[in-house]
């Protein structure tokens, strides 16, 4: 019996993040350079319905009924069983690598949950569509993140731009002109669901201030969008910018990370920000057609342990 492989990339928040968990809107892209992979084979000498996973990048090998109920991969696989109407699994083996940072802001835990069901529905001989994979990939974004607002498996599980607002259907959106973007990664690890409960703390807390301040991101996004969709991309920039600030407000940003986005600006950068739950992670900036080394280097220069260079759209 063959292998069954599937693969999902990588994503960035454009525009929106902590926002989006109260109502606002958010532009999510993929990132394709970096991916999670899982690769699902038969194991016909193990007993009857014994899952063995393996995932080398966070020293994983064990046989999934021993794993915690809360393990994500026991969770991703569980529901894929219930969906599928399936109450026990041939025996097989689960590979899952990934070159996603991991609490980096770059849906590492989204794209390796849609990477394994869609292997795993596959390999059970059963399909299913984008959106009952978006949707049990969200119930497992919940371990990651405690109130997820489902921008992450969405965007992962589509592999396009989409715009999202929470409780309203996906829009997956054409993006005329692409755009360069330069990932820096600053290393400092910080799990989204940390900066997520904290936000959470602060709105409770003071309410009408947070929610001034989602307002004035979901404003920022929709002109982000009107900007994106009539191919003036350079307009983003001071967009991006505005969008930072308003992070640094809401109490998200880190001295790593705005030290890489006024790193990104001096070496020319249209704009930048943080990208993701912040407190560390990734931020990106928006470059010209050939700036894009020229600001990695500049990153490099400030502390980013890695840079990746996407484009937004179709490459010309």
């Amino acid at each position: 019996m063959p292998a069954f492989t599937a693969t999902a990339p990588g994503k960035i928040i454009l525009f929106g993040e902590h926002a989006v968990v109260y109502g606002r809107p958010a532009i999510a892209a993929p990132v394709n350079q970096v991916r999670a992979r899982a690769v699902v084979s038969a194991d016909p000498l193990a007993p009857s319905g014994q899952v063995h996973v393996l995932a080398p990048d966070i020293g994983l090998d064990a046989i999934l009924d021993e794993l915690p109920a809360d393990h994500p991969l026991k969770m991703a696989l569980y529901l894929t069983l219930e969906e599928l109407g399936l109450g026990r699994s041939p025996a097989c083996t689960i590979r899952v690598t990934s070159t996603i940072p991991l609490a980096a802001g770059l849906g590492s835990g989204a794209a390796v949950s849609v990477a394994v069901i869609r292997a795993y529905t596959a390999f059970l001989g059963r399909h299913l569509d984008d959106g009952r994979i978006s949707a049990l990939a969200f119930e497992v974004e919940k371990l990651y993140h405690g109130t997820p607002s489902g921008v992450d498996n969405s965007v992962v599980t589509y592999g396009q731009p989409v715009y999202f607002q929470r409780d309203q259907p996906i829009e997956i959106f054409h993006v005329p002109n692409a755009f360069q973007i330069v990932i820096g990664d600053t290393s400092v690890a910080s799990p989204t669901a940390f900066a997520v409960s904290d936000v959470r703390k602060g709105w409770q807390a003071d309410g009408p201030r947070f929610e001034n301040l989602f307002d004035a991101v979901g404003e920022i996004v929709q002109q982000a969008r009107q900007a994106i969709e009539a191919g003036q991309a350079g307009l983003l920039g001071p967009l991006m910018d505005r969008n930072q600030e308003l992070l640094e407000e809401i109490g998200v940003s880190s001295p790593e990370l705005e030290w890489l986005v006024d790193a990104a600006r001096a070496a020319g950068a249209l704009g930048a920000k943080l990208s993701g739950g912040g407190r560390g992670g990734n931020m990106i900036a928006l470059v010209e057609p050939g700036q894009a080394e020229t600001v990695a280097r500049a990153l490099s220069a400030s502390g980013a342990t890695r840079t990746i260079e996407t484009w937004i759209g179709k490459k010309p």
